[in-house]
């Protein structure tokens, strides 16, 4: 199964994002852009790709561990940013170095569960917001309509076990679906 480990926004949050959204689909290209739904505005602390079900006990296991670990902490989507020309995304404000350190006790647990994690970059905090499609489409603008974005100050509380179910109809415009398989509270 294809899997990741991720901290949700709360739902006042992501509405507060989906109104800074909904305003830059207005700006040229976006309808060239593949946008994430609601649904799936996540921070990705590790992606696990696909794995085998038997290592599902000791990944679970250990991912509780990690979120122990860690505590609840005062977050904030803020700003944005670009990877080249392909990915647009929102970033994160507060106690970052705390998400950072948990994303770092999620890799290293899941490695020791026997999941393959590529830990060739360290982690980033980003929701993604849009992917181009096809052509290249100038983000510069979209980086700067965000700018100024800062949401409302939100505590990260609940570690997640997310399986992502990627369409498989061929359907246009088909997104994938994620289910929450685990959950823990953090520092508890």
């Amino acid at each position: 199964m294809r899997l990741f480990v991720a901290v949700n926004p709360p739902e006042p949050a992501v509405a507060e994002l989906a109104s800074a959204v909904h305003d830059l689909r207005a700006l040229p290209g976006a309808e060239r852009l593949r946008w994430a739904e609601r649904p799936g505005w996540h921070f990705t602390l590790a992606f696990l790709g696909e794995v085998d079900e038997a290592l599902l006990p000791e990944l679970t296991e250990r991912l509780g561990r990690a979120a122990h670990r860690h505590p609840a902490h005062a977050l904030r989507l803020a700003g944005g940013g670009r990877f080249g020309d392909r990915v647009l995304w929102v970033g994160a404000e507060g106690e970052v170095e705390t998400l950072r350190g948990l994303a770092r006790s999620v890799i290293a647990g899941a490695r020791r569960a026997g999941v393959v994690v590529d830990g060739t970059h360290s982690f980033h905090p980003h929701l993604t917001l849009a992917r181009s499609g096809g052509g290249r489409v100038n983000l510069r603008p979209y980086v700067a309509a965000l700018v100024d974005f800062r949401g409302r100050e939100w505590r990260a509380e609940r570690l997640e076990l997310v399986r992502s179910r990627l369409p498989g109809g061929g359907v246009p415009g088909e997104r994938p679906r994620y289910e929450t398989i685990a959950a823990w509270e953090l520092g508890r």
